[in-house]
């Protein structure tokens, strides 16, 4: 076991779904979906304490397998305390090369409040959490 592969916690992508309200329109729903590993320190460089001072969010990286690929904006939620982040970062911008043993990729990513309630997938039907 790596000393990278040993800091990884788990981490519920969060899925957006639109469904119908009974009323014949939609509403937004947030649903837990697959369960992926990753490391995520707080980011407290210079750089990103001057950032917050001047009003910019928090800021995290987060590590995970080259084979975890997330799109933009994708919500995450740590399983260990339910906070919620959201990446702001691509997929492809920060991996290690093909040919390299290590095996990682990184996004940025900031606490993002989902502003409703996640709902929690069981056999088909949703229930709230």
């Amino acid at each position: 076991m790596s000393l990278l592969t040993s800091s990884m916690e788990p981490f519920i992508i969060i899925n957006k779904l639109s469904v119908p309200d009974g009323y014949g329109s939609v509403k937004t729903v947030y649903t837990e979906g697959a369960e992926i590993l990753g490391a995520m320190p707080y980011d407290d460089s210079t750089q990103v304490q001057i950032a917050q001072a001047m009003g910019v969010k928090s800021t995290y990286t987060i590590t995970v397998r080259k084979s975890i690929e997330l799109d933009l904006h994708t919500i995450l939620k740590r399983k260990e305390d339910g906070k919620t982040f959201r990446i702001t970062s691509g997929s492809k911008d920060h991996q290690t090369p093909k040919s390299a043993a290590l095996d990682m990729r990184q996004y940025k990513a900031e606490e993002w409040d989902v502003g409703a309630e996640i709902q929690e997938v069981q056999d088909g039907q949703t229930s709230g959490t």
